[in-house]
């Protein structure tokens, strides 16, 4: 597997000369041309799923499965407790890996191939990691390329809980033109400039 890292992009000097701030660059996520097929990349952080992630999830979405809101029945079920709705794990593993898959998406065109694989419970922790997959050129577009991803999610004791495969359209850096002081998502000019 190959190192991605942008090391060669950063600036060196770290050192402000003659009062002036030196803004050094940092993660501005991944571009088309950083993704290598059979790279896995573990995503930082695991998150702890909450009573209220569940509750504001299911009501949210109406979702009206007694199984995510009713402990009286959920007792009575082979579970014995309520479940995290499924939905919720979805969106907390691709949130997850939004950092190092799509930071730099155009559009995300599929989520594909999706199986819960144990349940979630209130307390678990859950971590996600991403494989490249597949990659290729847009036909359509020469300013993004396409890279398909399988995204699996673990609790805390490591049991997979979620797979699925994700596919982002990821800029390519030469269209980016990524900066210390303008990085992905800043407008111009905003923060701290260099030379300031």
């Amino acid at each position: 597997m190959s190192d991605n890292s942008d090391a060669d992009d950063a600036p060196t000097d770290h050192t402000a000369t003659d009062g002036e701030t030196n803004v050094v660059a940092g993660w501005h996520g991944r571009y088309f041309e950083d993704f290598e097929v059979g790279d896995v990349y573990k995503h930082p952080f695991g998150r702890t799923v909450t009573e209220t992630d569940n509750v504001w999830m299911t009501n949210v979405t109406m979702n009206l499965n007694p199984m995510h809101f009713n402990e009286a029945y959920a007792a009575q079920t082979e579970f014995g407790e309520r479940l995290v709705d499924g939905t919720f794990v979805i969106a907390l593993a691709v949130g997850m890996s939004v950092i190092d898959v799509s930071v730099n998406a155009t559009a995300n065109l599929g989520y594909d191939r999706i199986r819960h694989h144990a349940p979630v419970f209130h307390g678990d922790t859950i971590f996600a990691e991403s494989e490249v997959i597949a990659k290729r050129e847009s036909d359509s577009r020469d300013h993004v390329g396409i890279v398909t991803t399988e995204l699996r999610a673990f609790n805390q004791e490591g049991t997979k809980v979620l797979s699925m495969e994700r596919t982002p359209m990821v800029l390519k850096r030469s269209h980016a033109e990524p900066s210390a002081e303008q990085p992905p998502g800043w407008p111009e000019g905003v923060g701290t400039q260099g030379g300031e």
